[in-house]
C-alpha cells in the first residue's frame, strides 16, 4: 500500500476550484462535493467510494485509472468524459439531471445504472452492458448503441431514441409506442 495516499472520509468539499490541477494519490470515502469545478483537471488514479457530487463540473477531466464505486452525480456537467479509462473493478454510478454529452462508455458495464433527466447527446454506449439501466426522461439524441446489451433497460420516458434491434440485445427492454420510429428508423418507414 502506498504510504503517500491521502485519505478523506465523511468530508464535505464546497465550491473548490480544481480546474486544470493535478489531484493524485487520494482516496475519498463517503465524501460530498458541492459546486466544485474539475474542468480539465487530472484525477488519474484517485479512488472515490460512496461519494456524492452535486452541481460539479467535470468537463474534459482526465480520469484514467480512477475508481468510481457507488458514486452519485446530481446536476453535474460531465462533457466529453472517457469513462472507459476508469478502473473497472466495482465501477457503479448513478446520474440525475446531468449533462454527459459527447462522453464514452464503450465496453463499460453499467448494469442497473440510473440516467434520470440527463442529456446523453452523442454518447457512445457501443458494446456496453446496460442491463436493467433506466433512462427516465433523458435525451439520447445521436447516442450510439452498437452490439450493446440493453436487456430489461427502461427507455419508456426517454427522448430521441435510435436503436437498431438487429445489432443490440433488447430482450424485455421497455419502450413506449411513440418510440417505435426510433427502433424502426433503418427501414425508412413512415409511422403515424
Amino acid at each position: 500500500m502506498n504510504k503517500n495516499i491521502i485519505n478523506h472520509e465523511n468530508k464535505e468539499f464546497k465550491q473548490i476550484d480544481y480546474n486544470e490541477k493535478k489531484l493524485r494519490d487520494r482516496e475519498f470515502f463517503q465524501c460530498r462535493f458541492i459546486a466544485c469545478s474539475f474542468i480539465k483537471s487530472d484525477l488519474k488514479g484517485n479512488h472515490f467510494e460512496d461519494c456524492t457530487f452535486e452541481n460539479c463540473n467535470f468537463s474534459m477531466t482526465e480520469i484514467k485509472g480512477v475508481s468510481l464505486r457507488d458514486c452519485k452525480f446530481k446536476d453535474c456537467k460531465l462533457l466529453g468524459i472517457d469513462f472507459t479509462q476508469c478502473n473497472k473493478f466495482a465501477f457503479s454510478l448513478a446520474f440525475d439531471h446531468c449533462i454527459l454529452d459527447y462522453s464514452s462508455f464503450y465496453q463499460t458495464k453499467l448494469k442497473n445504472t440510473n440516467f434520470l433527466n440527463c442529456s446523453l447527446k452523442e454518447v457512445d454506449f457501443s458494446e456496453s452492458d446496460l442491463t436493467a439501466a433506466i433512462f427516465r426522461n433523458s435525451d439520447l439524441m445521436g447516442a450510439v448503441f452498437s452490439s450493446s446489451i440493453l436487456e430489461k433497460a427502461d427507455f419508456r420516458e426517454a427522448q430521441n431514441i435510435s436503436i437498431n434491434p438487429e445489432e443490440n440485445k433488447l430482450k424485455k427492454a421497455k419502450f413506449s409506442t411513440y418510440q417505435l420510429e426510433g427502433l424502426l428508423h433503418k427501414y425508412g418507414l413512415e409511422i403515424y
